[in-house]
């Protein structure tokens, strides 16, 4: 089993919360296409919660494609191979477009290489 932990004092909705976790176990791979997630009830229980706040979270990652479900037998990991290649190029274009708004506003390379830099120290943390 993998942890999950909600944090109450986020202003956005526990089901959000739990897609995103497990939306971040997907695209880091701890999670493998056609690994069985747990049961709504066995995840609500776990974490606490109402069912349909699972079945919530369960319902958008359906939708996004990163989940599927088996009739009787539970919902499932997606390959999201080509998800994973959109989103990285969705990234990309959304990072050049930043990086073309700092130039604008006279932000030197280096400056840019610090701060990305930096982002990546705190993020493995």
């Amino acid at each position: 089993m993998f942890l999950i932990i909600l944090d109450y004092q986020d202003r956005r909705p526990i089901y959000e919360q739990v897609t995103e976790k497990f939306r971040t176990l997907i695209y880091q791979g701890v999670l493998s296409p056609g690994e069985r997630l747990p049961s709504v009830r066995q995840m609500a229980m776990e974490l606490s919660i109402n069912p349909n706040t699972i079945q919530r979270a369960y319902m958008t990652m359906e939708q996004e494609g990163l989940i599927y479900p088996v009739k009787g037998k539970g919902n499932f990991v997606a390959d999201i191979s080509s998800i994973r290649q959109k989103s990285k190029e969705d990234f990309y274009r959304e990072f050049r477009q930043i990086i073309s708004k700092g130039m604008k506003l006279g932000i030197e390379k280096n400056e840019l290489l610090d701060l990305v830099q930096k982002e990546f120290e705190e993020g493995n943390r």
